[in-house]
């Protein structure tokens, strides 16, 4: 089921309690960037693009990493096992939805910390 899919059946089920929603998700996400493995070897190691950094391993793994707009980072990636399936734009696809998979729980946290800090607030007064 995708994000699209599920938010339908949550708002369709009236389930109105706040939570974090995709459209924040993507909101909390300030800039992206990609590279293969390759890119990155050869950007750490300043070899030529003919170097061992080159390597066909090297290609077919793409990382996305994710700046949320707090500053922290998120990483993911993509491996593809045969060289003959890799294709760069689902590699980065691939990539970026794994880093956004690990927004979800560091927003839930957000959240369940600031609903616990307004019943702490709502008990005190």
């Amino acid at each position: 089921m995708s994000e699209i899919e599920l938010e339908k059946e949550i708002q369709a089920k009236g389930l109105t309690a706040p939570r974090v929603t995709p459209a924040e998700i993507e909101a909390s996400i300030g800039s992206e960037f990609y590279f293969t493995a390759a890119d990155g070897c050869a950007g750490a190691s300043g070899r030529r693009p003919n170097s061992v950094c080159s390597g066909t391993a090297l290609k077919l793994l793409t990382f996305c990493i994710l700046v949320l707009e707090n500053g922290f980072t998120v990483t993911g990636e993509s491996a593809c096992a045969s060289p003959e399936n890799f294709d760069a734009e689902l590699g980065r696809k691939i990539a970026r939805a794994n880093a956004v998979n690990k927004i979800w729980p560091l927003m839930g946290y957000a959240l369940k910390q600031k609903l616990h800090d307004l019943s702490q607030q709502t008990e005190a007064t």
